[in-house]
């Protein structure tokens, strides 16, 4: 395992940023000190590098908040050009991420429906990048189609509080979990609920993740049940639990999912984090005491490697090289073909060359050809007979 830390100030949340030929970033939300009794935020952008695994020593981009108002979760579309942040204050912030190569800039947008909206929990864009959810604090989702920002649900006791939310694949499905337990999902398309998920008294639905990978249409989530904590299976679509296991042992903070939906990643409320393949279900890579004595703020698998970007209040955020078998990269299939294909081409010259095929027979004289034709008749008027359609009308 290889891991970078990034300390400086207080890391309060983090996020991948995609972007061309796997060159991405990262966006980070720090609180920051002014004085011994205010506080201020900033949006920082580091670079990553693969290589090593680590995060560049210094910015690329800052964008300073007001004094007083500090950043408390954050969305990154999926372009990668703009940033949603949350803050204290109540407001929501667009965030404009421009220039490239070492020359970026953070401008803000100043965008009139996301002012006064309350502290937000959770933000999420929709894969495709056309929808943006928030839920609050105080329990009010609302969905925007973006980049226009009109309304498509607005549901002021959609939750008691928001404790997570996810969009489905085809961005068509809006999964959402409560402070009290609840699950809920959501019909974006027609803006209405759709259903509650089904729990036991002693059950508490916390984190959730739709399936990525396009053919297993599931609904992941953690939660409690008396006092195991399990990792729950829902199939979309009957809405329907089809299983449970006990994966992290301990209860879970976060819960994320790759980008091509193999394996999910558990980070719990004392700083571990496994990760599981998802076609097994079974544990494939530990980090025990990644953030010691710290609970795990953020998790998020980065879009190109097998790498999981982890924050904590403490310990800042962490960039961890998982122990998984690495995927194909595309030029390797390619090459893998072309060596198959040469292989082939080699051992079927060799089969010719040392084979008694009738590409090898000298030409044939008249007098055997004769007999060839003859015989071949006869097969003809043997094989018409034997037809049960009869013979073919020529």
């Amino acid at each position: 395992m290889e891991s970078s830390r990034e300390s400086t100030g207080s890391v309060t949340c983090a996020s991948w940023i995609r972007r061309p030929e796997n060159a991405h970033l990262v966006a980070m939300g720090k609180s920051m000190r002014t004085t011994t009794t205010t506080k201020t935020s900033l949006l920082q952008i580091f670079s990553f590098d693969a290589k090593t695994t680590s995060l560049s020593s210094s910015p690329q981009a800052t964008y300073e908040c007001e004094e007083g108002e500090l950043i408390i979760s954050l969305a990154v579309h999926p372009s990668g050009d703009e940033i949603v942040c949350s803050t204290s204050i109540g407001n929501c912030k667009i965030l404009e991420l421009h220039g490239g190569d070492g020359h970026l800039k953070l401008l803000a947008k100043d965008m009139s429906p996301f002012q006064g909206v309350g502290a937000q929990k959770c933000l999420a864009f929709s894969i495709d990048g056309s929808k943006f959810a928030m839920g609050g604090e105080d329990g009010h989702l609302r969905v925007f189609k973006w980049p226009s920002l009109s309304i498509l649900l607005d549901e002021p006791k959609a939750q008691k509080s928001f404790r997570d939310m996810d969009y489905s694949l085809d961005s068509e499905f809006l999964a959402t979990t409560s402070n009290d337990g609840s699950a809920r999902i959501w019909n974006i398309t027609d803006g209405v609920p759709l259903t509650s998920l089904t729990r036991d008294s002693d059950e508490k639905i916390e984190c959730c993740r739709f399936s990525r990978d396009g053919t297993k249409p599931f609904l992941f989530c953690t939660g409690q049940k008396g006092n195991k904590a399990l990792t729950s299976v829902w199939d979309i679509s009957t809405w329907n639990k089809i299983g449970h296991k006990r994966l992290l042992g301990k209860p879970a903070s976060v819960l994320s999912i790759s980008v091509d939906g193999k394996y999910l990643a558990l980070g719990s409320k004392d700083g571990d984090i496994c990760v599981v393949q998802v076609k097994k279900m079974e544990i494939c890579h530990w980090s025990k005491r990644l953030h010691p004595g710290s609970g795990i703020s953020s998790l998020e698998f980065c879009p190109s490697e097998r790498v999981v970007l982890s924050t904590s209040s403490e310990w800042g955020a962490l960039a961890t090289k998982l122990g998984v078998p690495a995927d194909w990269k595309e030029w390797q299939i390619y090459v893998l073909l072309l060596g198959l294909f040469l292989a082939s081409a080699v051992v079927f010259y060799i089969f010719l060359q040392n084979s008694d095929s009738f590409w090898g027979l000298p030409p044939q004289q008249s007098r055997p050809r004769q007999k060839s034709e003859a015989f071949f008749r006869e097969s003809v008027q043997s094989s018409d007979e034997q037809n049960f359609w009869g013979p073919l009308d020529m």
